[in-house]
């Protein structure tokens, strides 16, 4: 079964740390990214998210990175899957970033 709560590393060698799960499956925690097109020096940055409780275990989750070094936001979704006593996160994200006019707003997110 899966638990969000502890520390997490991806493909990329970015690093999300989940501090628990509530009963409602609201969670929070930090997220330290390994890449970033930013100007400024990476720094860990706030997460909160939700969980979806079932009784199978392998939940889907989705939450928000608010980047702390960038002006943009993160939001990833995904599902935890529990196999051979393994737990593993599949997700996608999509990221926005802060530009100046509404007319730069095609080219904001990825």
């Amino acid at each position: 079964q899966c638990n969000l709560a502890g520390s997490w590393k991806n493909d990329l060698g970015s690093k999300m740390y989940v501090s628990k799960v509530d009963d409602k499956g609201n969670f929070s925690g930090e997220y330290h990214t390994a890449v970033s097109s930013a100007q400024k020096p990476i720094e860990p940055s706030p997460l909160v998210g939700s969980q979806h409780l079932d009784e199978d275990g392998q939940c889907t989750f989705g939450f928000t990175v608010n980047w702390k070094f960038s002006d943009s936001t993160a939001v990833f979704v995904g599902q935890c899957f529990a196999e051979k006593g393994e737990e593993i996160l599949q997700t996608s994200w999509l990221l926005r970033e802060k530009v100046d006019s509404q007319s730069s707003n095609w080219k904001a997110t990825r």
